[in-house]
């Protein structure tokens, strides 16, 4: 496996950075490409998102992980709708198209934000992408289950790819298992048991971190297959 870094415009004299990872046996035009999105307090460089990125990227999966544009300037807070959707479109554009990559199949995934995002704009065709993965999808806020962002994911026909932790103020598990019952059988939870909105575990579970990170690996290889 080989990663490098790469810039990708966005617009006018604005781009990001990505880190593509090619598997040995890659070949250009063929395969399924994996773009993974960071949440809103973190970047592309987070244990997540690595231990993903890479997993996939071991058994022969091309990824690229990428920066919105607010952390590549240093910023803290996300940019608007527009710019982060502006953002995925410029990532999936340049592996579609670049002329060393070009993967039969693109799948979008996403921690938190970077997941949200993805699937609205899937369900408003901007981002014709084969598959989508949540690596923890924010239903809604810390104590207001009341208000679920749900609506745009009922259009949505791709298959979906749900990771959720038991202990996530921003997921409650029942009312997702509630939203996936509706979204049918091409929508799949793999729950992370005492893993909060990062899949962090407390103290008292023995298993690592990145135990965590390998399980959630290779149950989405299992899914892709």
């Amino acid at each position: 496996m080989i990663s490098k870094k790469v810039s990708i415009p966005v617009q006018d004299n604005e781009s990001v950075s990505g880190i593509i990872s090619v598997p040995p046996a890659y070949r250009t035009g063929e395969g399924t490409g994996i773009i993974i999105a960071h949440g809103a307090n973190n970047d592309m460089e987070s244990p997540l998102i690595v231990s993903f990125s890479k997993g996939l990227a071991s058994v022969g999966y091309l990824t690229l992980r990428f920066n919105f544009l607010y952390r590549e300037k240093g910023r803290k807070s996300p940019d608007s709708q527009k710019k982060l959707v502006l953002t995925w479109q410029s990532v999936y554009r340049f592996l579609k198209e670049d002329p060393t990559y070009r993967p039969d199949k693109i799948v979008a995934a996403g921690k938190s934000m970077g997941g949200r995002v993805a699937s609205q704009m899937v369900a408003d065709g901007l981002l014709p992408v084969d598959s989508l993965i949540f690596l923890g999808y924010p239903l809604h806020a810390p104590g207001k289950k009341d208000k679920i962002r749900d609506v745009h994911l009922y259009p949505i026909k791709i298959p979906m790819l749900f990771f959720a932790g038991t202990r996530d103020p921003l997921c409650d598990i029942q009312l997702l298992k509630n939203v996936l019952a509706r979204l049918g059988p091409a929508s799949n939870l793999e729950t992370i048991d005492g893993g909060n909105h990062s899949f962090d575990l407390p103290k008292s579970k023995e298993k690592t971190q990145q135990k965590v990170y390998d399980e959630i690996v290779k149950k989405t290889i299992d899914w892709l297959k």
